[in-house]
């Protein structure tokens, strides 16, 4: 029997839900008998959100085991994150020495892991391959275009991401249309969701409400931004009622710019959300507004509008597909009351948003293994 020794990577929240449903398939395809290729995965942990509310607590909804390894890089800025994912991770390759290093998404783990093992010539292969918001300056681009051009394997979400690979000059037997692999953790979790009824206990009934989510620098770290934005949502809030958890940047960035939301009729403040928590308010909510990765997704996955605020995004699918909107603070007001009207955003699920994404990746991870030179 063949075994291939694979590291699973993940580095920042996001990064949870995409290898949760990786570990699991893993466990499922090695239960199938006479099967003559076995993986043997280790889940490695960068460290870089390092608080519990951030990270723990997705371990424990996800069900999913401890890490191998945790490089406990902690916080900084993007150089110095980078380069202790660099050495730290370095040390594990070679001492364990990988037929496959699987990484996903766009933080800073992603890439920095990617370039270790295109020095040190250890297979790499990217879930959430060629999306691209053509904006370099947002890091998360970066990270994407650096972390395509080495790995091996690109595994695509959508087959947009497909397109832009090809038109950077991509060999076309490095990319695979996969599907969406946080659709598999959602419908995995669905009826865990589901049975929070968040909504409910918040005192709020189905499609009533706007569910809010800020943390993205441009919207929060400038004063005039957050301030245009806060107005809105205070107008919104004698509208319908607005469920807003306070991420912890946008919390400080109120605090210093003296924004108040308090003693407002309407909107509710509540900490940072769990996974489940989040899935549930999300499917009930009239609209959503925020400038979350994931929350494009999963509104569109329930056809539930989304107002992004945000000037691009790298999930164009969902707007072409599906029930997405870019906004700016500009045009808030006005695409709002779209949202609420009776004739707001409607849209289809994409192709492969399936929830058998972890299943074809493993697969062409082993199709791919059977292709490659000897080392």
């Amino acid at each position: 029997m063949k075994q291939l020794k694979i590291i699973i990577v993940a580095g920042a929240r996001p990064n949870f839900i995409k290898v949760a449903p990786l570990l699991r398939m893993v466990d499922r395809l090695n239960a199938v008998p006479d099967r003559n290729v076995r993986l043997d995965s280790y889940l490695l942990h960068t460290g870089q959100h390092y608080d519990a509310s951030m990270s723990s607590i997705f371990f424990r909804e996800l069900g999913m085991r401890k890490p191998d390894f945790n490089l406990e890089v902690g916080s900084g800025s993007h150089a110095f994150q980078t380069a202790k994912v660099l050495m730290r991770f370095e040390v594990i390759c070679e001492r364990e020495n990988p037929d496959w290093v699987v990484v996903v998404g766009d933080v800073n783990s992603t890439m920095a892991c990617t370039l270790v093992c295109s020095k040190l010539g250890i297979p790499i292969a990217h879930v959430e391959a060629g999306l691209r918001s053509f904006d370099r300056s947002m890091p998360e681009e970066i990270n994407r275009v650096v972390t395509d051009s080495l790995a091996d394997l690109l595994l695509t979400p959508s087959q947009d991401a497909d397109e832009n690979l090809r038109r950077e000059g991509t060999p076309e037997s490095r990319i695979k249309f996969v599907g969406n692999i946080m659709i598999d953790t959602l419908i995995h979790n669905l009826d865990k969701a589901r049975s929070q009824e968040t909504h409910k206990r918040l005192g709020l009934k189905d499609r009533t409400y706007a569910y809010v989510t800020l943390h993205r620098p441009s919207n929060v770290d400038n004063k005039e931004a957050l301030s245009a934005i806060i107005t809105e949502l205070k107008q919104l809030s004698r509208q319908i009622p607005v469920v807003f958890p306070l991420h912890p940047r946008t919390r400080n960035r109120m605090s210093e710019f003296a924004i108040t939301l308090q003693n407002q009729e309407n909107l509710i403040l509540i900490d940072p959300v769990g996974y489940h928590d989040s899935l549930c308010l999300t499917e009930h909510a009239r609209f959503v507004l925020t400038d979350s990765g994931g929350l494009q997704e999963e509104s569109t996955y329930f056809q539930v509008p989304c107002l992004t605020l945000r000037p691009n995004t790298e999930r164009p699918v969902t707007l072409l597909l599906g029930s997405n909107k870019l906004t700016s603070t500009e045009t808030l007001r006005e695409d709002i009351e779209y949202a609420l009207s009776d004739v707001p955003l409607k849209g289809t699920t994409p192709p492969l948003w399936d929830g058998n994404t972890a299943e074809r990746i493993l697969r062409e991870l082993i199709e791919a293994s059977t292709s490659l030179p000897a080392a």
